[in-house]
């Protein structure tokens, strides 16, 4: 009973307290609001592209609950932004641009979420870059406030490719088998027109899909040019097609003015970094006289993919270039020919340089290093094997005829930084000269036979397991200071007689793709 009694004038005393709050009584606002910034500035987005999305976060100090008659963009149905007001899309009439009626609890806060989709013809024509400035309105009984909304558009290049009347979007066929026979494909994309075939640095080009390269058609890329990939996208050179990449040395080694760069089309700096954003340079089987030089290629699942052709020593040649932070290979070869000076790689989910199914490959003056997490990497820095296996489980091998590597530093945060794999009787056929390697077999896991480290004919004035100390490896600067065991131990050797920076190479070489030079610490 006394329970009872007490439970009753529990709820008497909660009913008389709560008829005399006034909570949840919400008046229009006569007070000021704050906010976490007064200006929102989205990054720098390209025309038609969809930005980020962007927060704003809008205090009620006061001690009231209050009203908001209106939040609306300035430019009304106009404006090129859009927003979310706490989960809310807005009115029928203007969704995402005008909100009536928005509550904010005493003391209390909410969030708006804001994106854009430009279209660069909209603001003024034949420029490159506009800014583009709107605003949000918050009414009150006493006025309005603002909050200002800054955007940078550039415009571009936009390559994609086409879709039917029923939507269906444009997929590539080529000869995929050599027969001389077209054969259908699933890879999205389209054929560049001969118009098309020269990237000039003007306007960045955005790729969807794949852009492709004909039989016996050269893209030629100038210095200073930037090229973006939309997720899933690439460029694809085919039969008897090449890729000519035409960089040349900067002066400002931030900007890289006339370095040709290949990223993902997402501007953001959050994505600067980030690996994955798209697929590949591939240069197919057939293709022909692939050159690369002073390029960066950076952010994709396969920096360049480079199939067939072993016997060709012109298949593909890359010099004074960078390949960092892709999701698995920065340069993968299958049964191909490779020629490499003074590149760097680094940053790749799984190995940084790949000769897989045997082939031909001459590097020279390079480092290949990888600091991608060692917690999930299972690959090393260096792969080089003479077999692939296909979806079956079947193995094929095919001798690995050459694979020389020359004042090179091989080198990372996992340990060996080198995996050297061979299937059945074919030729494996590897040496390292005057170079720095990464192997400490502490548990004895590899065989001393199939490595074969005592042959001095193969591991020719070879340093073993000391750190080259690079200057800022996990922000891809694999410069090497003076006192560095990589200097001074290389041997003249190669095409170029300065490193990556276009500096006139120490006497004697330092080995890698950099002159060792002193840094403050």
């Amino acid at each position: 009973m006394k329970r009872f009694v007490c439970a009753i004038l529990c709820l008497i005393a909660l009913v008389f307290w709560s008829s005399c709050r006034e909570d949840f009584v919400f008046s229009p606002s006569s007070v000021n609001l704050s906010f976490s910034k007064d200006t929102v500035y989205l990054d720098t987005v390209f025309s038609n592209i969809g930005s980020s999305t962007y927060t704003l976060k809008v205090y009620n100090k006061s001690n009231k609950d209050i009203l908001i008659p209106s939040i609306k963009l300035s430019d009304g149905p106009n404006s090129n932004y859009r927003m979310n007001v706490d989960g809310l899309i807005g009115n029928s009439t203007y969704t995402g641009r005008e909100f009536e009626n928005i509550e904010i609890l005493a003391r209390d806060s909410m969030y708006i979420f804001i994106e854009t989709t430009i279209d660069i013809l909209s603001l003024v024509e034949n420029e490159t870059r506009f800014l583009y400035t709107d605003a949000i309105e918050f009414e009150n009984s006493t006025g309005i406030q603002k909050v200002e909304l800054v955007t940078l558009v550039k415009d571009a290049v936009f390559i994609y490719p086409n879709r039917d009347a029923g939507g269906i979007i444009e997929t590539l066929d080529f000869d995929i088998d050599g027969d001389g026979i077209s054969d259908e494909t699933s890879i999205r994309g389209r054929f560049l027109e001969d118009s098309e075939l020269n990237f000039t640095n003007e306007k960045p080009y955005v790729i969807y899909g794949y852009a492709a390269v004909g039989n016996g058609k050269t893209l030629n890329i100038n210095p200073g040019a930037r090229i973006h990939f939309h997720a899933d996208s690439g460029l694809l050179i085919t039969n008897n097609a090449s890729l000519h990449v035409n960089g040349m040395p900067s002066l400002d080694s931030e900007l890289l003015e006339n370095e040709v760069i290949f990223e993902g089309d997402r501007l953001e700096p959050f994505y600067q970094d980030i690996s994955g954003q798209w697929q590949a340079i591939w240069l197919y089987n057939g293709s022909v006289n692939n050159i690369v030089n002073h390029a960066t290629i950076k952010n994709g699942t396969i920096g360049v993919l480079c199939d067939g052709d072993e016997q060709d020593p012109s298949k593909f040649q890359i010099t004074n270039s960078q390949v960092y932070n892709h999701s698995n290979f920065g340069i993968l070869g299958r049964a191909t020919s490779i020629i490499a000076e003074n590149i760097v790689i680094n940053n790749c989910g799984l190995s940084s340089f790949a000769g897989t199914f045997g082939g031909n490959y001459n590097i020279v003056h390079s480092t290949i290093a990888n600091y991608w997490s060692s917690s999930f990497r299972q690959f090393p820095a260096l792969l080089l094997n003479n077999f692939i296996v296909d979806a079956e489980n079947t193995v094929t091998t095919n001798p690995l005829s050459t694979a020389s590597f020359t004042n090179c530093i091989i080198y990372g945060n996992n340990n060996p930084e080198l995996l050297i794999e061979k299937e059945n009787s074919e030729d494996l056929n590897f040496k390292f000269t005057n170079s720095l390697i990464y192997f400490d077999d502490l548990n004895g896991n590899f065989s001393s036979a199939e490595y074969d480290f005592d042959n001095s004919t193969i591991y020719e004035n070879v340093i073993f397991n000391y750190d080259p100390q690079f200057v800022d490896q996990n922000n891809n600067r694999l410069n090497i200071p003076v006192g560095s065991p990589a200097q001074g131990v290389g041997i003249v050797y190669g095409n170029l007689n300065k490193d990556i920076t276009n500096t006139i190479r120490n006497q004697p070489p330092d080995i890698g793709a950099y002159n060792a030079v002193e840094y403050e610490d």
